[in-house]
């Protein structure tokens, strides 16, 4: 049995995915510029849109009207960073 691909956060806490590169998931996301994949590190790509769909508290957060922006932010960065990646 094959292992599973890494998150982002693992990828993240390997350097091979910068601070940078969430960051700008994140602003894509908020802007609602979610394009289907982003690439990400040595030939790993995220569906950035399933992620934050399929994470049921980021969802919660950006439907409530009410969320602040940082809130907004957090909820939609821990959602990248638990996302799985796949191979290119």
């Amino acid at each position: 049995m094959s292992d599973p691909p890494p998150t982002v956060g693992e990828l993240f806490k390997a350097k091979a995915v910068t601070d940078d590169d969430v960051t700008a998931l994140i602003d894509a996301v908020l802007d609602g510029r979610m394009a289907e994949r982003f690439e990400l590190a040595e030939g790993y790509v995220l569906d950035v849109a399933a992620a934050v769909k399929g994470n049921a508290f980021a969802t919660a957060i950006l439907r409530d009207k009410s969320s602040t922006s940082g809130a907004r932010r957090t909820a939609v960065r821990t959602a990248i960073l638990l996302a799985r990646v796949q191979k290119a």
